[in-house]
C-alpha cells in the first residue's frame, strides 16, 4: 500500500513539474528599455503597473523584463524598439520633433490643464488621423501621455508682465518652446531637464521651463520658488510607449488582443492619472512651502496666443510633409475630445 502511494504521488509531482516547465516554455519574455531611475514614478507607477498588467491579462503568458539599464540615450528609445534592440521602449517624442513634427500640435500652449484628460484625448487622435502615417511604421504603438501644463519658473522673481521676461536666460526643451521664449524676449537655452539644477546653481539660468512635478522631482524648489500658472499650459509635452512590431506579430492573436486591454486608451488614463497626480500633488506642497505663484498679465496671455497662433498656422502650412491632409480638422478633433473628456 505504502509502495502504491509513494508511486502516485511521484507521478503527480513528475506530472506537476511536467505541466511548470510547459508553462514556463510556452511563456514570452518581453524586454523594456527605461531611461529614468528605477525609482522614478513613471517607472514604480505607470510601466511598471502596466507591465503587471500583461502578465496579469495574458494569465502569465507574456512577461515584460525591465532591462537594469537603459541601451541606449532617451532620444534613440523610438529607434531601438523599431530596430528590435529592445522589445519595448518608451520616450518623448519632443526628443525627434522634426520626425514627429505631426504631434507639434499637442505640444502648443493652452493644451490643457489636465494631462488625464489631454493624454486620453492624445490617444483618440493618433488612432483617428496618425496610426496609419508612415512615420509611426515599425512599430505597435501601445500608448500615448501627455506631460501636463507646462510652467515659466524663474529663481528671483515673479514673471507676470512680457517685460519681466526681457533677457532672462531661460533652460528650454523642443522648438515649441524655443520659439515662444525667443519671442517673447527672453534668451533660451537649450539643455535637458536633468541639467537644470547645476546651470541654475551656476548662474547660467535665471529660470526653467518645467510642469509643478518636475520642479518637485527634479530637486528644484530651493532654485524655482517664483512660478507662472497660463491657463491651459505654457506648453506640453508628449510621449509614447511602442514595441518592436515583428515583436507583436510573433504574439498569439489571443495575447495581442489581452495586452490592447491594457494598452491604448488604458494606458493613456493610467499615465495622465498618474502625472495629474503629481502634478497636484507638487503644487500643493511648494505652496505650503511659501512658493510664489503668479498669473500671467493680459498683455504677456496676449502675446503668448498670438506666437501660437502664428506657430499652429505655420505648422498646419506644412501638413503634407508630415503626412497630414487636414491638420486642422485633427486639431479640432483633439480639443474637442478633451473638453468632452473633462465636461467643460
Amino acid at each position: 500500500m505504502k509502495m502504491k502511494t509513494k508511486t502516485i504521488i511521484r507521478t503527480l509531482c513528475a506530472a506537476a513539474l511536467t505541466s511548470t516547465l510547459a508553462l514556463s516554455a510556452q511563456a514570452t519574455t518581453l524586454t523594456m528599455s527605461n531611461w529614468v531611475p528605477p525609482t522614478h514614478f513613471v517607472m514604480t507607477d505607470i510601466l511598471q503597473v502596466w507591465a503587471d498588467q500583461v502578465g496579469e491579462v495574458t494569465e502569465g503568458r507574456v512577461k515584460v523584463r525591465v532591462l537594469p539599464k537603459p541601451v541606449g540615450s532617451p532620444a534613440q528609445h523610438w529607434e531601438l524598439a523599431r530596430k528590435g534592440v529592445a522589445d519595448i521602449t518608451w520616450g518623448n517624442f519632443t526628443y525627434e520633433p522634426d520626425r514627429f513634427k505631426s504631434l507639434w500640435f499637442a505640444e502648443m500652449p493652452f493644451n490643457g490643464d489636465n494631462a488625464e484628460a489631454s493624454s486620453v484625448a492624445l490617444w483618440d487622435t493618433y488612432q483617428k488621423y496618425l496610426s496609419t502615417n508612415p512615420t509611426f511604421a515599425g512599430v505597435q504603438m501601445l500608448g500615448v501621455g501627455s506631460l501636463g501644463p507646462g510652467v515659466i519658473n524663474h529663481g528671483s522673481k515673479d514673471i507676470i508682465t512680457p517685460q519681466d521676461l526681457e533677457n532672462q536666460k531661460i533652460r528650454m526643451g523642443g522648438p515649441i518652446q524655443k520659439r515662444l521664449i525667443e519671442e517673447l524676449g527672453a534668451v533660451p537655452i537649450a539643455a535637458p531637464a536633468t541639467k537644470a539644477y547645476e546651470l541654475l546653481e551656476g548662474g547660467v539660468l535665471d529660470g526653467s521651463l518645467h510642469t509643478m512635478e518636475s520642479v518637485v522631482n527634479f530637486r528644484l524648489s530651493e532654485q524655482l520658488p517664483h512660478h507662472t500658472l497660463i491657463p491651459g499650459g505654457f506648453y506640453d509635452g508628449t510621449f509614447y510607449l511602442v514595441m518592436n512590431e515583428r515583436k507583436w506579430k510573433k504574439l498569439s492573436e489571443e495575447d495581442r488582443q489581452a495586452i490592447n486591454k491594457v494598452s491604448g486608451a488604458a494606458f493613456a488614463q493610467l499615465w495622465g492619472q498618474e502625472f495629474k497626480r503629481q502634478i497636484d500633488n507638487a503644487t500643493a506642497s511648494l505652496k505650503e512651502t511659501g512658493h510664489q505663484f503668479s498669473a500671467p498679465s493680459p498683455e504677456l496671455l496676449e502675446k503668448i496666443r498670438s506666437v501660437r497662433d502664428n506657430l499652429m498656422q505655420e505648422w498646419a502650412a506644412q501638413g503634407a510633409d508630415f503626412g497630414v491632409d487636414q491638420p486642422k480638422e485633427m486639431v479640432d478633433f483633439h480639443r474637442k475630445r478633451y473638453l468632452e473628456l473633462t465636461g467643460e
